[in-house]
């Protein structure tokens, strides 16, 4: 492809790396660029920050060493908007949602810090991902109401009159000609905590639609879309779309572009329904990439060429004073609780892997809520939790409070439940093939386990029939025996859809003050995983009980049982102080 000759964003950024590309369309090509009508228009975008307000360490906790290199912060953001901006007065800035959840700012303020800091970056628009409904429907229209940009999402129908007041399927530039379309993840309703009377619509109908209103009442022909719904679904959506050229995305934490780990190109390139390309562009998670991609539309509004890359934010690239400023001294009031020390750990408690494989951090949160209920007599075989609660590595070193409020920010609580065995089957089956063997609706997290437990599964084999062997107690599981197993209540509620939702829990410790307790008890942490989960050859279907045919066993929804010992309700921690903070932190629940 030939290279165009576009401007260039300013490199005057201290240290701002951006592998830049620049290159015409096929359309081009064949239609020349000229100055008859076409039109060019810079966009800059971030998603997933995830309450990252601050600067932070490669695993993704607070900033304690910025010698050995930090990443992200608002206030670099600042810093490359106010230096670049200027010479693009034609830009737009983008948030593409999950500004909720992930760290002590949003645990501990909600959404006030980060509405103040969104409005001052000074984005020109905004789409919801799914943790903006972790306190549901009026927390978050409250939080709206306080942003002075519009909202667009174009898949929300509710029934709750402060989303309604703020969230439209669109927004109109007229000073540039140009609409953006927002969507949000069909699959908020699983993973967080909306209303029932808020539903999310089809993402490529409610979009489509969008775009017939655009086209048809008005002489608007450049539409863009900020979608908070992945990679893998923003390909789909380009693909089954007629009339839009580009898409800025959220939620899979995707990185594109040159680096070493990206997962694609940057922009990737889809062809639509009309036969023209679609522009991807992503910019991976917690403001550790601002994107930025620049875009010249013709009279019809398809893009004739691009330049453009992810800006990686860097120890390299200056903080913003005044707002750097701010956010230190909004630290002020948990920082003290944070920074205290609870154990160390000669390893590196990894997360980067737990989504794929068993991981070091989602054996230790496993094995702890298993030695914790073990602890108070509990007859628990094994414990379990998902994968996306699981937000953030601990370093090899002194573990602070901070860093595992950090890595398990939702405030869960232990629940046990009795499981048959093949109650078990039906429930690992569906995680390993990601699909619920009993609703066949998509499971949204993978599994981390403790030790008690073995799980063998062969990802080659058909969904439905890749589980090949389930060990519990070091022999195959008996299906029909009854099992006490240890979990945390959002799965016991039907969260990423392991189960069918248990009525009537009764919840105990939180998830955050098991794990302390049980770092301080075991540091420091040193371990090896032991392959409790493992990819196996073989035919699925082949646990005791299934009769070695490929069937997989079902059951009925397990009831939940509170065993004898029980540690109480949520909150009832040791300590005032430990019981102030967890009063502190909502119930909330993760993707």
């Amino acid at each position: 492809m030939v290279r165009a000759t576009l401007p260039l964003l300013s490199l005057a950024v201290a240290g701002l790396s951006l592998a830049e590309d620049s290159l015409y369309s096929k359309r081009a090509n064949k239609r020349f660029i000229d100055d008859g009508g076409n039109y060019n228009i810079s966009f800059y975008h971030i998603n997933d920050v995830h309450a990252h307000l601050d600067q932070f360490s490669s695993s993704g906790t607070d900033c304690t060493s910025p010698e050995k290199g930090c990443y992200g912060g608002y206030a670099r953001v600042k810093t490359v908007l106010d230096e670049t901006r200027p010479d693009h007065p034609d830009s737009l800035v983008l948030n593409v949602g999950d500004e909720f959840q992930g760290t002590l700012f949003f645990s501990f303020y909600g959404g006030e810090k980060i509405a103040d800091t969104l409005n001052q970056i000074g984005f020109d628009a905004m789409t919801l991902g799914n943790h903006e409904w972790d306190r549901g429907d009026d927390y978050l229209g409250d939080f709206l109401n306080n942003l002075t940009f519009p909202i667009v999402s174009a898949n929300i129908v509710s029934d709750n009159k402060k989303l309604n007041s703020t969230i439209k399927p669109y927004h109109i530039f007229e000073k540039y000609g140009l609409a953006i379309i927002g969507a949000t993840t069909e699959t908020v309703s699983s993973i967080s905590n909306p209303g029932p009377g808020t539903q999310f619509t089809d993402v490529v109908a409610a979009v489509q639609a969008a775009v017939d209103e655009i086209r048809s009442t008005t002489n608007i022909t450049r539409i863009a879309a900020i979608t908070h719904i992945g990679y893998e679904e923003d390909k789909r959506l380009a693909q089954e779309i007629s009339g839009l050229q580009l898409i800025m995305g959220g939620h899979s934490h995707t990185l594109l572009g040159d680096a070493e780990d990206a997962k694609g190109p940057y922009p990737t390139i889809e062809t639509n329904k009309d036969g023209d390309e679609v522009f991807i562009v992503t910019a991976y998670r917690w403001g550790e990439y601002l994107g930025y991609i620049d875009v010249t539309f013709d009279e019809e509004g398809k893009i004739l060429a691009y330049h453009g890359a992810p800006m990686h934010l860097t120890n390299t690239t200056k903080l913003d004073e005044e707002l750097q400023a701010k956010i230190k001294e909004w630290r002020g009031p948990f920082e003290k609780f944070a920074a205290e020390e609870i154990g160390e750990s000669n390893i590196v408690l990894d997360q980067t892997t737990c989504q794929d494989k068993e991981c070091t951090l989602g054996d230790l949160i496993s094995d702890a809520m298993l030695q914790y209920r073990l602890d108070s007599g509990s007859s628990a075989v094994f414990a379990f939790a998902n994968a996306g609660g699981i937000r953030a590595s601990i370093d090899q070193g002194p573990i602070t409070r901070g860093e595992v409020l950090t890595s398990f920010p939702f405030s869960n609580a232990v629940v046990e439940i009795e499981f048959t065995g093949a109650q078990l089957w039906s429930t690992f089956e569906g995680i390993v093939s990601a699909v619920n063997q009993e609703n066949g609706e998509p499971v949204t997290s993978f599994v981390q386990v403790s030790k008690g437990i073995k799980i063998g599964y062969n990802p080659d084999n058909e969904v439905g029939d890749r589980l090949v062997s389930l060990e519990i107690g070091g022999e195959d599981v008996d299906m029909e025996a009854d099992y006490t197993v240890v979990t945390i209540d959002f799965l016991a509620g039907g969260g990423d859809n392991f189960i069918e939702p248990i009525e009537d829990l009764v919840v105990l410790d939180t998830l955050d003050e098991v794990l302390v307790e049980y770092i301080k008890a075991k540091s420091p942490i040193d371990f090896e995983l032991d392959g409790r989960i493992a990819v196996v050859d073989g035919a699925g279907g082949s646990g005791s009980g299934s009769g070695g045919n490929g069937s997989t066993p079902t059951g009925a929804t397990p009831s939940p049982t509170v065993m004898p010992g029980a540690a109480g309700t949520v909150g009832v921690v040791s300590g005032v102080v430990l019981l102030v903070w967890t009063a502190l932190l909502a119930v909330v629940v993760m993707y």
